[in-house]
């Protein structure tokens, strides 16, 4: 393990095999690289930081492509799926790709129902979103789901104490920060963008350098503006900066 025992979570999203203007989306070649330095990163000693690996909203790429990756390597990330969208919208797994990913060791989570904020939800629709999701994976792969993953990041007391009631131990934000070994229930994770370079993770993993630290203090200005300006205005700003591609057009998701 790294000098340290404290622990960096990234996020992914989408990967591709080729470039993509949306800065969500990360190129095969450049994760396989990625992966191989936060290896390093575990073995080598240098980093003071334990690199995990998570992957949100459940992209057919994950199975396609992040799987053999990381079989080939014998590393384990957490997968979380929004429920509602598994074999109803394209570009993203089905149940079949998904029980195939859990049989390989990869640790499935929830990430909602129907990716819709939570801090939007009344008390029915957090039931959807937190206990329908949660136990529809768990009938659908026969384990138990206990970690969830903020749609949006989103989250306020509420939230926070419907999803200690929904039943789930870990709830992980987009929220740049070091988590120690014995994991709080709520947990920092940093979101990557294809912009990202090798020597940036390098520094992340490293907290000498204070390259986390500045990333925390940005994410503070980050939520500020995103109070100003509210969550549908924030949303196109967003959009727009990340060069966001349109979704396909879902099948209408069902509830079990």
């Amino acid at each position: 393990m790294a000098a340290s025992s404290n622990r960096l979570f990234f996020l992914y999203h989408e990967l591709r095999t080729e470039p993509s203007h949306y800065s969500y989306v990360i190129q095969r070649n450049a994760f396989e690289q990625h992966v191989d330095l936060f290896l390093r990163a575990r073995t080598q000693g240098d980093a003071t930081l334990f690199p995990e690996i998570t992957f949100d909203d459940g992209h057919i790429s994950n199975y396609d492509i992040a799987l053999p990756i990381l079989a080939a390597r014998n590393l384990t990330a957490t997968f979380f799926i929004t429920v509602g969208w598994t074999a109803t919208r394209p570009g993203y797994m089905d149940w079949n790709q998904l029980r195939a990913l859990h049989a390989a060791g990869q640790r499935i989570g929830a990430h909602g129902w129907s990716h819709t904020l939570l801090t939007h939800c009344d008390n029915n629709n957090l039931t959807t979103e937190l206990t329908t999701a949660r136990l529809t994976l768990e009938d659908k792969l026969g384990t138990a789901i206990t970690t969830l993953s903020l749609p949006g990041g989103r989250f306020d007391n509420r939230v926070l104490a419907a999803c200690r009631a929904a039943g789930y131990d870990h709830i992980f934000t987009s929220v740049p920060h070091a988590e120690p070994a014995a994991l709080p229930f709520l947990i920092g994770r940093l979101n990557l963008r294809s912009n990202i370079s090798l020597d940036t993770l390098t520094q992340l993993l490293d907290t000498r350098s204070g390259a986390l630290a500045r990333l925390e203090r940005q994410d503070k200005w980050k939520s500020a503006l995103k109070k100003t300006l509210g969550d549908r205005m924030y949303a196109k700003l967003w959009a727009t900066m990340n060069r966001q591609e349109p979704e396909p057009e879902p099948a209408e998701p069902r509830l079990p």
